[in-house]
């Protein structure tokens, strides 16, 4: 979720009741020296609830050394990424690549581990490739190196995001630790969560893609796991509304040149959800001047309440 977890998006989730919201992965090894934009990264949400800060590496004196600086910043949590499958990640042998070399990845965890006194989790994959589906294992072996929480992509790093995430595959790793474990891979909704929790056994779940464009899934799915009364989608006024919040959020955040490039995603993902014509959607991405854009969101985000009038 790299590009997009970022502060204005974690703020916007946490407001929907997210119990842990996790920053963008950030590279040990360019937070220890310092390279420009990546202490930026690290800091964003420290001091706040529930925020985990996420850090990638190979080197075990590194991490320790990055563990460090965050927690002495104020971070509550820790996360170890040993899950992302992009390219560029695993080349550098991080992320899932660790997923290959277990001594490698337990010496990472045991190095951060005894580094701070704040807890530390981490995110796997199911293992690389379905000939080595080691995540039990490596959930042991993390456990016992101080590790408070797993979470699990139902997936191997070789599948990406192809296919459908493996949910019942999960509940060996909640077998072979006695620390939470979370469910992650096309959790979408209250259904999915339901699905996910029964086919895994897992204590909870991480939603991911599953929010973009439509935040106010974490509210539905906490609601309909607890046996309260589901919140629903916001109307098209208010999805409008809090489009317009985020958008404004990001431009605070970054400035008005970077922030038009980082709120198209965003946009395009709650017009997605609306079904917005895509003459509108184009003239909404495409545009530079921030009073049209806040001014068409009303009307790009009804599209699909009024096509359902008109049923």
């Amino acid at each position: 979720m790299a590009g997009i977890t970022d502060l204005p998006m974690r703020d916007l989730v946490t407001g929907f009741g997210a119990d842990l919201v996790v920053s963008e992965m950030v590279a040990s090894g360019e937070l220890v020296t310092a390279r420009s934009g990546t202490r930026e990264r690290a800091e964003l949400g420290i001091g706040r609830a529930a925020t985990s800060v996420q850090l990638a590496g190979r080197d075990p004196a590194v991490m320790a050394e990055a563990a460090r600086q965050v927690a002495d910043l104020g971070a509550a949590l820790i996360d170890i990424n040993m899950g992302c499958p992009a390219k560029k990640v695993t080349g550098g042998l991080s992320g899932s690549a660790l997923m290959r070399d277990p001594d490698l990845a337990l010496s990472l965890i045991e190095a951060v581990a005894g580094a701070v006194d704040v807890p530390v989790t981490v995110k796997m994959r199911l293992g690389w490739d379905d000939d080595s589906l080691n995540a039990p294992d490596l959930a042991r072996r993390a456990e016992g190196a101080g590790v408070r929480m797993v979470v699990i992509h139902g997936r191997t790093r070789c599948q990406f995001y192809k296919g459908q995430a493996d949910w019942n595959a999960i509940r060996a790793v909640v077998d072979a630790v006695t620390v939470p474990v979370l469910a992650n891979g096309d959790i979408t909704d209250a259904e999915t969560a339901r699905r996910a929790l029964d086919a895994s056994g897992a204590a909870g779940v991480m939603i991911g893609r599953g929010i973009q464009g439509r935040p106010w899934a974490v509210a539905d799915t906490i609601a309909a796991l607890s046996g309260t009364s589901a919140t629903s989608a916001p109307t098209a006024p208010n999805r409008a509304a809090l489009a317009a919040r985020h958008y404004d959020a990001i431009l605070s955040f970054y400035g008005t040149d970077l922030g038009l490039r980082v709120a198209r995603k965003h946009l395009g993902w709650y017009m997605d959800d609306a079904g917005t014509p895509a003459d509108l959607r184009g003239r909404i991405l495409r545009s530079r001047d921030t009073a049209e854009v806040l001014s068409l969101l009303p009307e790009a985000l009804a599209s699909r309440d009024a096509e359902r009038t008109a049923a």
